[in-house]
C-alpha cells in the first residue's frame, strides 16, 4: 500500500492543506529507486524537451539546489550514497554522478539522482507573481511541462476549477512569506484509468475501450498520490517545489473497508467541475458502486 492516502470524507473543500516538514525527511527513497531512476534516464535521453526546461538565468538557482541535494544526500542515506569531491557515488547501482561535469543544468543533473519531480519558481522581479523558471518534470499528472515554463501561479493553475477565484491569493501570499527556516508539506491526490508515470496529457475525461465497470474498477483504476514539498533556497530566494509521486491500484485502498467508505465520501463530495477536471465523470458510477461494495465486505 502506498504511503500516502490523502483523501478525507466531508464537503468538497479545495484548500492548500500544508504543514511542517522536518528538513531530514525532505527527499525520499524507497524500494522503487531504481525502477523509477531508470525511467526519469529513459524520459531524459528519448523526451528531454517534454521532460526538463530552464529559463535563462535559472543557472545559479539550480546550482544552488544541486549542492543542497549533494550534501542531503550522503548525509540522510550513507548507505546509498557516499561523497568523492565533487563525485557522488550510488553505492548500491554503481553510478556515478560527477557533479561538476559541463553540459548539463545543474537542476537537469539534480533530477536524476531522485525520484521526486523537482520545479523551480523565482518572481521575475521584486513584487512580481512568482514564475516556473525550470523543472525536471518526469512524472507529470495530466499536465505539461511546456504548457507551465514561466508562467505565474494564475496561469499554472488556471485550468483547476475554483483555484483563481478561492486559492490564488492565498498561495501568493505563502510563496511571498515562506521562511527559509520553515519548509513546508502538502499532500494531493488523483484517480487516474492509466497507471504510467509520464501522463503529460491534459486533465478532463477521455474515452476509454473497454469502458470500465464495477467488476473491473479495482484493477483499471489507480490512485495516484502526491507528497509535495516546498522551501525557500537560502542563497538564491528561489522556492524549490518538490513532488514525489506514489500509486497503486484502487482495489490497494479499498481492501480496508473504512478506507474504502472514506474514498466514496471524497469522490461523491466533488463538485461536478471537479469531477471533469480528474477525468472521473464517466468512471464516477462504476467506481462508488465498486467502493460501497467493498466498504460493506
Amino acid at each position: 500500500m502506498i504511503p500516502y492516502v490523502p483523501f478525507s470524507a466531508g464537503p468538497y473543500r479545495i484548500q492548500m492543506g500544508l504543514g511542517a516538514l522536518d528538513l531530514d525527511d525532505w527527499i525520499q527513497i524507497d524500494g522503487n529507486y531504481r525502477a523509477e531512476i531508470d525511467e526519469r534516464l529513459r524520459l531524459l535521453a528519448q523526451r528531454h524537451g517534454d521532460v526538463f526546461e530552464a529559463l535563462p538565468g535559472s543557472e545559479a538557482i539550480g546550482a544552488e539546489l544541486l549542492a543542497l541535494l549533494a550534501a542531503h544526500l550522503p548525509r540522510r542515506f550513507p548507505d546509498r550514497f557516499a561523497r568523492e569531491g565533487d563525485v557522488l557515488i550510488d553505492r548500491i547501482d554503481g553510478r556515478r554522478h560527477d557533479l561538476a561535469a559541463p553540459g548539463l543544468h545543474s537542476l537537469d543533473r539534480a533530477g536524476r539522482l531522485v525520484q521526486e519531480d523537482l520545479c523551480l519558481m523565482a518572481p521575475p522581479a521584486a513584487g512580481e507573481p512568482y514564475v516556473l523558471v525550470a523543472a525536471s518534470l518526469c512524472f507529470p499528472s495530466r499536465w505539461r511541462l511546456a504548457d507551465k515554463i514561466g508562467r505565474p501561479l494564475r496561469a499554472i493553475h488556471g485550468p483547476t476549477p475554483f483555484f483563481n477565484e478561492k486559492l490564488l491569493a492565498p498561495v501568493e501570499r505563502f510563496f511571498a512569506n515562506l521562511a527559509v527556516e520553515r519548509p513546508m508539506l502538502r499532500t494531493n491526490w488523483s484517480i487516474h484509468d492509466d497507471p504510467a508515470l509520464f501522463q503529460p496529457q491534459g486533465h478532463g475525461d477521455r474515452p476509454v475501450d473497454p469502458p470500465i465497470t464495477v467488476d473491473d474498477v479495482g484493477v483499471r483504476l489507480f490512485l495516484r498520490s502526491e507528497r509535495q514539498t516546498l522551501r525557500r533556497l537560502p542563497a538564491t530566494g528561489a522556492v524549490l517545489f518538490t513532488i514525489r509521486t506514489y500509486q497503486c491500484p484502487i482495489a490497494e485502498v479499498a481492501a480496508d473497508s473504512a478506507r474504502a467508505g472514506t474514498l466514496a465520501a471524497a469522490v461523491a463530495a466533488f463538485p461536478p467541475e471537479t469531477l471533469a477536471y480528474k477525468g472521473l465523470t464517466q468512471h464516477k458510477a462504476a467506481l462508488l458502486a465498486y467502493l460501497a461494495r467493498m466498504a460493506a465486505a
